[in-house]
């Protein structure tokens, strides 16, 4: 559905997306994750066809997206950075996009506007960010589109907005088998939503995999050992361990790291050394974000 082939994008000598994949199935919640300044929103603009790649492809059923007015007509977009018209309202804006958009559901629009109790007579540069995200969310649903591009889609909302935005994603991929791409800081949004996760770091594709595989790749666990035992990450690494993040807090005997790999391969490694304790902890998207960006900049690094 969505594929992005070794895209590279420079601004000024600087390489914002460096020889980067992407590939998201029709029907699928695909969460674009990275820190600020890694990407998400330069692939977005691609995506859009804002932007126009310096080399690789970005296509959309197979369709090359830069000035092709029919694939844009599938695609919804709802930036970080939300800019309208001057003085349009809403209800200008809804003249506006339905002139554009052959797919446009006038019940839609006004199903959403009763939902999110928005004045459609009010200029919406008067509106809160939040507002304003609205607003965009019911414009950019209405148009019916096959592709939805979201960039920090939920930041500004209050939780029962949230819920209605994720009741509607998500009812819209099960019912019309819209595709979602959405790029956000927030990972826990991202954990409760997506089907596939892709980590991005300094531009390039760190990892793309579905998010039950990605979870079930990594442990966290605990350990403690008699006294006199060496600690260090060393004695994991030298049994065939590969770790991620190693930490012993001071005055303490437990031992916390986290490990790729599966559960059964890893608690047989840590068996072999005969520890008092050893155990599984709940891990997080967040933590598995935060330890793999760790080990490709030290990598990179050195």
């Amino acid at each position: 559905m969505i594929k992005i082939d070794k895209l590279v994008k420079r601004f000024e000598g600087f390489t914002a997306l460096d020889n980067l994949d992407l590939n998201v199935k029709k029907g699928s919640i695909y969460g674009l994750v990275g820190v600020n300044g890694s990407g998400k929103t330069t692939i977005i603009r691609h995506l859009s066809g804002m932007l126009l790649p310096d080399e690789g492809s970005v296509t959309i059923n197979g369709i090359k997206v830069y000035d092709n007015a029919d694939v844009k007509q599938t695609v919804g977009y709802i930036a970080d950075d939300l800019y309208f018209f001057g003085n349009y309202t809403l209800n200008g804006l809804k003249k506006f996009y339905s002139s554009l958009y052959k797919n446009w559901n006038n019940a839609r629009y006004a199903e959403l506007l009763a939902l999110f109790a928005l004045d459609p007579r009010r200029p919406t540069r008067k509106f809160s960010k939040g507002m304003q995200k609205q607003a965009a969310f019911i414009l950019n649903m209405s148009i019916m589109p096959e592709v939805l591009l979201l960039d920090e889609p939920i930041d500004g909302l209050d939780p029962i907005v949230r819920s209605h935005v994720r009741k509607y994603i998500i009812t819209d991929v099960a019912e019309r088998g819209m595709t979602v791409l959405l790029s956000s800081h927030n990972l826990k949004e991202v954990e409760g939503m997506c089907d596939t996760v892709g980590m991005i770091h300094a531009g390039r594709m760190m990892s793309e995999r579905d998010l039950d595989d990605l979870k079930s790749g990594v442990l966290k666990l605990q350990a403690a050992f008699p006294a006199g035992t060496p600690t260090g990450k060393e004695k994991y690494v030298n049994i065939g361990l590969e770790v991620l993040h190693y930490e012993k807090r001071e005055h303490s005997s437990i031992e916390m790291l986290i490990v790729r790999g599966t559960d059964e391969g890893i608690l047989a490694k840590v068996n072999t050394l005969n520890p008092l304790i050893c155990e599984t902890l709940p891990l997080t998207l967040d933590e598995i974000f935060i330890y793999e960006t760790e080990g490709i900049s030290h990598v990179s690094a050195n």
